[in-house]
Protein backbone atom coordinates (compact mmCIF):
# COMPACT_ATOMS: atom_id res chain seq x y z
CA UNK A 1 0.00 0.00 0.00
CA UNK A 2 2.53 2.25 0.78
CA UNK A 3 4.37 2.70 -2.23
CA UNK A 4 0.74 3.73 -3.73
CA UNK A 5 1.06 6.64 -1.37
CA UNK A 6 2.41 9.94 -3.39
CA UNK A 7 3.76 13.46 -2.38
CA UNK A 8 2.82 15.68 -5.25
CA UNK A 9 5.16 18.02 -6.24
CA UNK A 10 8.62 17.76 -8.76
CA UNK A 11 6.45 18.40 -11.83
CA UNK A 12 7.39 17.45 -15.17
CA UNK A 13 5.80 20.46 -16.82
CA UNK A 14 7.49 24.32 -15.13
CA UNK A 15 9.05 22.85 -12.22
CA UNK A 16 11.77 20.84 -13.97
CA UNK A 17 12.29 23.26 -16.60
CA UNK A 18 13.01 26.54 -14.89
CA UNK A 19 10.27 28.32 -16.58
CA UNK A 20 9.42 31.75 -15.67
CA UNK A 21 5.56 30.62 -15.17
CA UNK A 22 6.35 27.91 -12.27
CA UNK A 23 4.29 28.67 -9.46
CA UNK A 24 5.79 27.94 -6.09
CA UNK A 25 8.59 26.91 -4.39
CA UNK A 26 12.17 25.95 -6.29
CA UNK A 27 14.89 23.92 -4.85
CA UNK A 28 18.30 23.35 -5.93
CA UNK A 29 19.47 23.20 -9.74
CA UNK A 30 16.68 21.36 -10.73
CA UNK A 31 13.69 23.39 -9.53
CA UNK A 32 10.84 21.23 -7.98
CA UNK A 33 7.37 22.45 -7.77
CA UNK A 34 4.83 22.86 -4.74
CA UNK A 35 1.97 24.97 -3.65
CA UNK A 36 1.54 26.91 -0.16
CA UNK A 37 -0.37 30.17 1.60
CA UNK A 38 0.53 33.02 3.62
CA UNK A 39 -1.23 32.38 6.88
CA UNK A 40 -0.06 36.42 8.27
CA UNK A 41 0.24 39.46 7.49
CA UNK A 42 4.10 39.57 8.32
CA UNK A 43 4.97 36.94 5.92
CA UNK A 44 4.77 33.58 7.14
CA UNK A 45 4.19 30.84 4.76
CA UNK A 46 2.76 27.43 5.35
CA UNK A 47 3.92 24.50 3.01
CA UNK A 48 4.88 20.83 3.03
CA UNK A 49 8.43 19.75 4.64
CA UNK A 50 8.53 17.66 1.47
CA UNK A 51 8.39 20.47 -0.90
CA UNK A 52 11.20 22.43 1.17
CA UNK A 53 13.36 19.33 1.75
CA UNK A 54 16.67 19.69 1.10
CA UNK A 55 16.35 22.90 -0.42
CA UNK A 56 20.26 25.49 -0.99
CA UNK A 57 16.96 28.33 -2.01
CA UNK A 58 13.39 28.86 -1.49
CA UNK A 59 11.23 30.83 -3.77
CA UNK A 60 8.08 32.03 -3.72
CA UNK A 61 5.98 33.75 -6.27
CA UNK A 62 2.65 35.80 -5.22
CA UNK A 63 -0.21 36.23 -7.16
CA UNK A 64 0.53 39.41 -8.05
CA UNK A 65 3.86 37.94 -9.59
CA UNK A 66 6.66 39.34 -7.24
CA UNK A 67 8.95 36.40 -6.12
CA UNK A 68 10.77 36.79 -2.91
CA UNK A 69 13.58 34.50 -1.47
CA UNK A 70 11.72 32.79 1.64
CA UNK A 71 13.68 31.86 4.83
CA UNK A 72 13.51 28.54 6.57
CA UNK A 73 11.92 28.93 9.73
CA UNK A 74 11.75 24.95 10.86
CA UNK A 75 10.07 22.22 9.35
CA UNK A 76 8.73 18.47 10.77
CA UNK A 77 9.04 15.57 8.48
CA UNK A 78 6.89 13.57 10.76
CA UNK A 79 3.48 15.97 10.06
CA UNK A 80 4.98 17.33 6.67
CA UNK A 81 4.87 20.64 7.81
CA UNK A 82 7.73 23.59 7.07
CA UNK A 83 6.70 26.88 7.88
CA UNK A 84 8.58 29.96 5.98
CA UNK A 85 9.12 33.75 6.17
CA UNK A 86 9.25 36.52 3.72
CA UNK A 87 11.01 39.54 4.71
CA UNK A 88 7.35 41.33 3.76
CA UNK A 89 4.84 43.18 5.48
CA UNK A 90 1.04 43.70 5.00
CA UNK A 91 0.62 41.20 3.19
CA UNK A 92 -3.03 39.23 2.71
CA UNK A 93 -3.21 36.52 4.23
CA UNK A 94 -5.73 33.16 4.62
CA UNK A 95 -8.58 32.89 7.46
CA UNK A 96 -7.69 29.76 9.54
CA UNK A 97 -10.75 27.33 10.34
CA UNK A 98 -11.69 24.63 11.95
CA UNK A 99 -11.47 21.04 10.27
CA UNK A 100 -13.15 19.77 13.68
CA UNK A 101 -16.22 21.04 12.02
CA UNK A 102 -15.88 19.76 8.85
CA UNK A 103 -18.89 17.21 7.81
CA UNK A 104 -18.47 14.12 5.67
CA UNK A 105 -20.25 15.27 2.18
CA UNK A 106 -19.04 18.86 3.02
CA UNK A 107 -18.14 20.75 -0.13
CA UNK A 108 -14.31 21.95 0.22
CA UNK A 109 -11.73 23.60 -2.65
CA UNK A 110 -8.06 23.29 -3.44
CA UNK A 111 -5.70 26.13 -4.64
CA UNK A 112 -2.53 25.52 -6.45
CA UNK A 113 -0.11 24.74 -9.28
CA UNK A 114 -0.82 21.51 -10.88
CA UNK A 115 1.42 20.73 -13.34
CA UNK A 116 2.50 24.38 -13.29
CA UNK A 117 -0.73 25.47 -14.10
CA UNK A 118 -0.93 28.47 -11.63
CA UNK A 119 -3.82 29.54 -9.23
CA UNK A 120 -6.28 26.36 -10.26
CA UNK A 121 -9.14 26.05 -8.15
CA UNK A 122 -10.28 22.27 -7.57
CA UNK A 123 -13.45 20.89 -5.84
CA UNK A 124 -14.87 18.21 -4.09
CA UNK A 125 -16.07 16.85 -0.62
CA UNK A 126 -14.73 15.46 2.01
CA UNK A 127 -14.92 11.62 2.26
CA UNK A 128 -13.47 10.70 5.58
CA UNK A 129 -11.60 12.18 8.55
CA UNK A 130 -9.38 10.90 10.72
CA UNK A 131 -7.50 8.98 7.92
CA UNK A 132 -4.30 6.84 9.06
CA UNK A 133 -1.95 6.33 6.18
CA UNK A 134 1.69 4.17 6.16
CA UNK A 135 4.38 7.30 7.60
CA UNK A 136 1.73 9.57 8.91
CA UNK A 137 1.06 8.02 12.01
CA UNK A 138 0.78 11.65 13.80
CA UNK A 139 -1.58 12.90 11.41
CA UNK A 140 -5.41 12.45 11.19
CA UNK A 141 -5.72 13.10 7.72
CA UNK A 142 -8.89 14.48 5.73
CA UNK A 143 -9.38 12.31 2.93
CA UNK A 144 -11.09 13.99 -0.15
CA UNK A 145 -12.02 13.79 -4.00
CA UNK A 146 -10.93 17.28 -4.48
CA UNK A 147 -8.51 16.36 -8.01
CA UNK A 148 -5.20 16.95 -7.00
CA UNK A 149 -1.84 16.63 -9.01
CA UNK A 150 1.87 17.34 -8.72
CA UNK A 151 2.45 20.54 -7.63
CA UNK A 152 -0.25 20.66 -5.32
CA UNK A 153 1.67 20.25 -2.28
CA UNK A 154 1.57 22.49 0.52
CA UNK A 155 -1.71 24.44 -1.03
CA UNK A 156 -4.62 25.21 1.15
CA UNK A 157 -7.85 23.24 1.20
CA UNK A 158 -11.08 25.82 1.60
CA UNK A 159 -14.28 24.75 3.21
CA UNK A 160 -17.37 26.69 1.72
CA UNK A 161 -16.70 29.69 4.28
CA UNK A 162 -13.75 30.61 2.58
CA UNK A 163 -11.51 29.24 5.59
CA UNK A 164 -8.36 26.92 5.00
CA UNK A 165 -9.07 23.83 6.72
CA UNK A 166 -6.17 21.49 5.67
CA UNK A 167 -2.67 21.41 4.14
CA UNK A 168 -3.16 19.30 0.54
CA UNK A 169 -0.41 17.11 1.11
CA UNK A 170 -0.71 13.33 -0.44
CA UNK A 171 -2.58 11.37 -2.86
CA UNK A 172 -3.42 7.95 -3.61
CA UNK A 173 -2.18 6.81 -6.92
CA UNK A 174 -0.96 3.71 -9.03
CA UNK A 175 -0.54 5.93 -12.13
CA UNK A 176 1.42 9.22 -10.30
CA UNK A 177 -1.85 11.53 -11.14
CA UNK A 178 -4.81 11.80 -8.95
CA UNK A 179 -7.45 9.05 -8.44
CA UNK A 180 -9.84 10.38 -6.79
CA UNK A 181 -8.33 9.94 -3.12
CA UNK A 182 -6.51 13.17 -2.02
CA UNK A 183 -5.72 13.50 1.80
CA UNK A 184 -4.88 17.07 3.69
CA UNK A 185 -3.47 17.66 7.11
CA UNK A 186 -5.92 19.02 9.44
CA UNK A 187 -4.95 23.09 10.32
CA UNK A 188 -5.36 22.38 14.01
CA UNK A 189 -2.42 19.95 13.40
CA UNK A 190 -0.77 22.41 11.25
CA UNK A 191 -1.34 25.31 13.55
CA UNK A 192 0.19 23.20 16.60
CA UNK A 193 3.32 22.24 14.98
CA UNK A 194 3.62 26.30 13.44
CA UNK A 195 3.50 27.39 17.46
CA UNK A 196 6.13 24.92 18.14
CA UNK A 197 8.73 25.83 15.09
CA UNK A 198 7.89 29.44 16.34
CA UNK A 199 8.58 29.09 19.66
CA UNK A 200 11.44 26.32 19.59
CA UNK A 201 12.85 26.45 16.09
CA UNK A 202 11.27 22.82 15.82
CA UNK A 203 8.23 20.24 16.58
CA UNK A 204 8.18 17.92 19.33
CA UNK A 205 6.05 15.12 18.91
CA UNK A 206 4.33 12.90 22.71
CA UNK A 207 4.72 9.58 23.11
CA UNK A 208 3.20 6.90 25.08
CA UNK A 209 5.90 3.78 23.99
CA UNK A 210 3.27 1.39 22.56
CA UNK A 211 2.38 -0.97 19.01
CA UNK A 212 -1.10 -1.09 18.59
CA UNK A 213 -3.73 -2.87 16.58
CA UNK A 214 -6.69 -2.60 15.57
CA UNK A 215 -9.41 -4.79 17.85
CA UNK A 216 -11.20 -7.28 15.20
CA UNK A 217 -14.21 -8.72 15.40
CA UNK A 218 -12.33 -12.19 16.27
CA UNK A 219 -10.20 -10.69 18.43
CA UNK A 220 -13.04 -9.05 20.52
CA UNK A 221 -14.49 -12.73 20.90
CA UNK A 222 -11.11 -13.78 21.65
CA UNK A 223 -10.73 -11.38 24.63
CA UNK A 224 -14.36 -11.51 25.88
CA UNK A 225 -15.82 -7.79 24.69
CA UNK A 226 -18.88 -7.32 23.45
CA UNK A 227 -17.95 -5.54 20.06
CA UNK A 228 -14.26 -4.48 18.17
CA UNK A 229 -13.07 -1.47 19.70
CA UNK A 230 -9.77 0.21 20.85
CA UNK A 231 -6.41 0.11 20.55
CA UNK A 232 -4.78 -3.31 21.47
CA UNK A 233 -1.47 -2.93 22.97
CA UNK A 234 0.67 -5.80 21.13
CA UNK A 235 4.41 -4.22 22.74
CA UNK A 236 5.56 -1.98 25.63
CA UNK A 237 8.83 -0.20 24.52
CA UNK A 238 11.48 -0.51 27.56
CA UNK A 239 12.57 2.40 29.37
CA UNK A 240 9.36 3.76 27.76
CA UNK A 241 6.05 5.80 29.67
CA UNK A 242 4.32 2.95 29.06
CA UNK A 243 6.59 0.49 31.10
CA UNK A 244 6.87 2.97 33.59
CA UNK A 245 3.23 3.49 33.77
CA UNK A 246 2.71 -0.42 34.03
CA UNK A 247 1.06 -1.08 30.88
CA UNK A 248 0.91 -4.89 29.28
CA UNK A 249 0.71 -6.51 26.36
CA UNK A 250 -2.80 -7.47 25.75
CA UNK A 251 -3.95 -4.51 27.34
CA UNK A 252 -6.95 -2.31 24.73
CA UNK A 253 -6.80 1.18 25.12
CA UNK A 254 -10.75 2.73 24.80
CA UNK A 255 -9.97 6.07 25.74
CA UNK A 256 -6.95 9.05 25.85
CA UNK A 257 -7.85 12.05 28.18
CA UNK A 258 -11.70 12.09 28.01
CA UNK A 259 -11.25 11.39 24.34
CA UNK A 260 -12.68 7.92 22.66
CA UNK A 261 -10.45 5.83 21.09
CA UNK A 262 -12.48 3.40 18.38
CA UNK A 263 -9.70 2.36 15.77
CA UNK A 264 -6.15 2.12 17.00
CA UNK A 265 -5.28 4.70 14.44
CA UNK A 266 -7.21 7.21 17.04
CA UNK A 267 -4.64 7.49 19.52
CA UNK A 268 -1.22 8.17 17.40
CA UNK A 269 -2.68 11.55 16.85
CA UNK A 270 -3.89 12.85 20.86
CA UNK A 271 -1.03 11.43 22.11
CA UNK A 272 1.46 13.47 19.38
CA UNK A 273 -0.09 16.49 20.01
CA UNK A 274 0.39 16.14 23.75
CA UNK A 275 3.35 18.70 25.08
CA UNK A 276 6.05 16.40 26.77
CA UNK A 277 5.87 15.75 30.58
CA UNK A 278 2.05 16.64 30.41
CA UNK A 279 -0.24 13.69 32.77
CA UNK A 280 -1.91 11.67 30.24
CA UNK A 281 -5.03 9.49 31.12
CA UNK A 282 -5.73 6.48 30.03
CA UNK A 283 -9.29 4.13 30.35
CA UNK A 284 -7.98 0.75 29.28
CA UNK A 285 -9.67 -2.94 29.89
CA UNK A 286 -7.33 -5.70 31.11
CA UNK A 287 -8.73 -8.96 30.75
CA UNK A 288 -12.44 -7.93 30.65
CA UNK A 289 -11.95 -5.49 33.88
CA UNK A 290 -11.74 -1.27 33.23
CA UNK A 291 -8.70 0.12 34.34
CA UNK A 292 -7.64 3.83 34.64
CA UNK A 293 -4.28 4.64 34.11
CA UNK A 294 -2.05 7.97 34.64
CA UNK A 295 1.47 8.73 32.88
CA UNK A 296 3.63 11.23 31.83
CA UNK A 297 4.16 12.24 28.24
CA UNK A 298 7.55 11.52 27.09
CA UNK A 299 9.60 12.87 24.14
CA UNK A 300 9.08 10.37 20.65
CA UNK A 301 12.62 9.20 19.98
CA UNK A 302 13.96 7.85 16.55
CA UNK A 303 12.74 4.56 14.76
CA UNK A 304 13.55 1.50 15.99
CA UNK A 305 16.07 -0.42 13.54
CA UNK A 306 15.40 -3.12 11.27
CA UNK A 307 16.26 -6.70 12.26
CA UNK A 308 16.18 -10.17 9.99
CA UNK A 309 15.80 -13.70 10.60
CA UNK A 310 17.92 -16.62 9.60
CA UNK A 311 17.14 -19.75 9.07
CA UNK A 312 16.84 -23.18 11.75
CA UNK A 313 15.96 -26.59 11.93
CA UNK A 314 12.49 -26.93 12.04
CA UNK A 315 9.80 -29.09 14.10
CA UNK A 316 7.17 -31.00 12.32
CA UNK A 317 4.05 -29.39 11.15
CA UNK A 318 1.44 -29.48 14.24
CA UNK A 319 -2.31 -28.80 14.39
CA UNK A 320 -2.18 -25.04 13.40
CA UNK A 321 -0.33 -26.40 10.02
CA UNK A 322 3.00 -24.62 11.27
CA UNK A 323 6.51 -25.77 11.75
CA UNK A 324 8.39 -23.71 14.28
CA UNK A 325 12.03 -23.57 15.48
CA UNK A 326 14.18 -22.06 18.40
CA UNK A 327 15.67 -19.07 18.15
CA UNK A 328 18.87 -18.97 18.40
CA UNK A 329 21.48 -15.99 20.21
CA UNK A 330 21.68 -14.33 17.33
CA UNK A 331 18.77 -14.12 16.33
CA UNK A 332 17.68 -13.04 19.29
CA UNK A 333 19.74 -9.77 19.44
CA UNK A 334 18.72 -9.02 15.91
CA UNK A 335 15.03 -8.99 17.52
CA UNK A 336 15.58 -7.61 21.22
CA UNK A 337 14.48 -10.27 22.71
CA UNK A 338 15.39 -11.14 25.76
CA UNK A 339 13.42 -14.97 26.00
CA UNK A 340 10.81 -16.23 24.48
CA UNK A 341 8.97 -16.74 21.19
CA UNK A 342 9.37 -19.65 18.87
CA UNK A 343 10.32 -18.81 15.11
CA UNK A 344 7.70 -19.95 12.04
CA UNK A 345 9.62 -22.12 9.50
CA UNK A 346 6.83 -22.99 7.01
CA UNK A 347 3.04 -22.58 6.79
CA UNK A 348 0.93 -25.11 5.34
CA UNK A 349 -2.60 -25.31 4.64
CA UNK A 350 -4.50 -24.78 8.48
CA UNK A 351 -5.84 -22.33 11.25
CA UNK A 352 -2.03 -20.68 11.11
CA UNK A 353 -2.52 -19.56 7.79
CA UNK A 354 -6.20 -18.86 7.87
CA UNK A 355 -5.30 -16.42 10.50
CA UNK A 356 -2.32 -14.67 8.59
CA UNK A 357 0.57 -16.41 10.24
CA UNK A 358 3.97 -15.97 7.81
CA UNK A 359 6.91 -17.93 7.62
CA UNK A 360 9.67 -15.14 9.67
CA UNK A 361 7.06 -14.57 12.61
CA UNK A 362 7.72 -15.06 16.25
CA UNK A 363 5.01 -16.40 18.27
CA UNK A 364 5.44 -14.65 21.73
CA UNK A 365 2.02 -15.55 22.94
CA UNK A 366 -1.21 -17.71 22.00
CA UNK A 367 -4.43 -17.43 24.34
CA UNK A 368 -2.13 -14.81 26.23
CA UNK A 369 0.25 -17.37 27.32
CA UNK A 370 3.91 -16.94 27.26
CA UNK A 371 5.83 -18.97 24.54
CA UNK A 372 9.16 -19.37 25.92
CA UNK A 373 10.14 -22.51 24.14
CA UNK A 374 8.30 -25.56 21.83
CA UNK A 375 8.11 -27.14 24.76
CA UNK A 376 5.68 -24.17 26.03
CA UNK A 377 4.47 -23.64 22.56
CA UNK A 378 3.29 -27.55 21.86
CA UNK A 379 1.94 -27.71 25.46
CA UNK A 380 0.02 -24.50 24.95
CA UNK A 381 -1.54 -25.68 20.62
CA UNK A 382 -2.50 -29.05 22.48
CA UNK A 383 -4.64 -27.37 25.11
CA UNK A 384 -6.38 -24.80 22.12
CA UNK A 385 -10.27 -25.00 22.46
CA UNK A 386 -12.01 -25.84 19.04
CA UNK A 387 -14.48 -23.63 17.36
CA UNK A 388 -13.35 -20.21 19.30
CA UNK A 389 -11.37 -17.55 17.89
CA UNK A 390 -7.48 -17.35 19.84
CA UNK A 391 -5.37 -14.77 20.53
CA UNK A 392 -2.07 -15.08 19.00
CA UNK A 393 0.78 -12.81 19.61
CA UNK A 394 3.44 -12.44 16.64
CA UNK A 395 6.50 -10.12 16.08
CA UNK A 396 7.14 -9.54 12.08
CA UNK A 397 9.67 -7.16 10.71
CA UNK A 398 10.12 -6.06 14.28
CA UNK A 399 6.79 -5.21 14.72
CA UNK A 400 4.41 -6.97 17.22
CA UNK A 401 0.44 -7.98 16.21
CA UNK A 402 -2.40 -9.77 17.49
CA UNK A 403 -4.29 -12.38 14.92
CA UNK A 404 -7.15 -14.30 15.60
CA UNK A 405 -7.07 -18.06 14.74
CA UNK A 406 -9.88 -20.60 15.22
CA UNK A 407 -9.53 -24.23 15.20
CA UNK A 408 -12.21 -25.60 13.72
CA UNK A 409 -14.39 -28.60 15.51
Amino acid sequence: MEEFFKHFYDSPYGGGDGSDDDDGFGSGEAQSLGSGFIISDDGYVLTNHHVVKDADEIVVKLTDRRELVAKLIGSDARTDIALLKLDANHLPSVHIGSPQELQVGEWVLAIGSPFGFEQSVTAGIVSAKGRNLPGGNYVPFIQTDVAINPGNSGGPLFNMKGEVVGINSQIYSRTGGFMGLSFSIPMDVAMNIVDQIKDHGKADHGWLGVQIQDVTRELAESFGMKKPQGALVSKVMPNSPAEKAALQIGDIIIEFNGHSIDKSSDLPPLVGMTPINETGTLKLLRQGDEKTVTFKIGLLPEQDKQIALADEKAKPINKLGIRVAELTSEQRDNLELSHGGVLVQEVGNGPGKEAGIMRGDVILRIQNKVVNSLHDFDKIIEGLPTGKSIAVLIQRRGNPAFLALKIDK
